[in-house]
């Protein structure tokens, strides 16, 4: 073999052979290596957007890269949650939302995904939703109030986030399972349904803890039942649903992060990490803690958990009420 012939075959090989060692390390590159971006499906602002925002905050250190919290809202979150479920399944394209998105919109509109079609990382927060009246109701504690309710069917009204929204479904979900017939005012959110409550436009607030405290506190509005199974230290006049005797239809508001389907493990257990860590700093804990919201911080599969078991709860009670057939 000529010294030319040898050199050339040589040179195939050494090549071949750094092609080789090159594959591993391409495989195992460090993850993250360039920042990530959240898609919120809300406006800037609201309690989601706020939420999410904080705890990318508190991930960024974490994970050492850079969190890019972009939002787009519209279809009730189902437009900002498409392009989640349509990213690249890499890690670097993430959404964070709350119930209506996953669990109760897509059983009333056509969605453009199907539990299927993301992982879950983790939850991060939840609190739940708050029935409160004025001061002169004629009831003093949950119980009275529930046969209140029963007693008067049909009379009373109680606003609410909108038609198959979060708080209209949490409420239905409890009133079905007490047998109470009450009227649903569909508002634009909290805030618009706060107004209408303390204009007398509706009798009972239905809505998130925070923007009815002050009148809780000034004695004006009693919370009498909140939707979740124990009781919150801020609302200590508002009976459990295990109290009276519905613990099956607790539904609390949440906030989480998903990401597509086919996320690599590896990627997914380092997401889950460092996002659970971030809900217990103690940055986001107070700001969770001040506003009677539980800090969660779960594993990816728990999260699906509450999903799937809310998914199919939603389901049933919209077909109960007519919304759905």
């Amino acid at each position: 073999m000529s010294v030319r012939r040898f050199a050339v075959r040589s040179s195939l090989c050494l090549m071949a052979l750094a092609g080789l060692s090159l594959a591993p390390v391409s495989a195992q590159e460090k993850f993250p290596s360039r920042p990530i971006e959240i898609i919120v499906p809300t406006p800037p602002g609201g309690g989601t957007d706020i939420a999410i925002r904080l705890l990318a905050e508190q991930a960024e250190p974490l994970l050492g890269q850079k969190i890019v919290v972009v939002n787009k809202p519209g279809g009730g979150g189902m437009i900002g949650m498409a392009q989640v479920v349509q990213a690249r399944p890499d890690g670097y394209t993430l959404g964070g939302l709350w119930n209506a998105p996953l669990t109760m919109t897509p059983h009333t509109q056509p969605a453009p995904y199907k539990p299927a079609d993301y992982v879950t990382i983790s939850l991060a927060d939840s609190a739940p939703i708050v029935l409160c009246v004025k001061k002169e109701f004629p009831a003093a504690n949950g119980k009275e109030f529930i046969e209140h309710l029963q007693k008067n069917p049909g009379r009373f009204t109680y606003g609410n986030d909108g038609v198959g929204g979060t708080i209209h479904l949490s409420a239905e979900r409890v009133f079905v399972k007490l047998g109470i017939k009450a009227r649903p005012v569909p508002f634009g959110g909290a805030g618009e349904t706060l107004k209408s409550y303390l204009g007398g436009h509706v009798d009972i607030y239905g809505g998130s803890m925070t923007p009815i405290l002050p009148y809780v506190k000034d004695g004006s509005t009693k919370c009498l039942v909140v939707t979740s199974t124990e009781r919150v230290p801020t609302m200590p006049d508002a009976a459990s649903l295990t109290e009276l005797g519905a613990p099956d239809s607790a539904t609390v508001l949440w906030h989480g992060v998903v990401g597509p389907r086919a996320i690599p493990a590896d990627r997914i257990a380092i997401l889950e990490k460092a996002f659970q860590q971030a809900a217990f700093t103690d940055k986001f804990r107070q700001y969770m803690e001040t506003r009677s919201i539980k800090v969660e911080g779960s594993t990816g599969v728990e999260f699906r958990k509450l999903i799937d078991t809310e998914y199919a709860a939603m389901g049933q009670i919209l077909k109960v009420i007519g919304l759905v057939k």
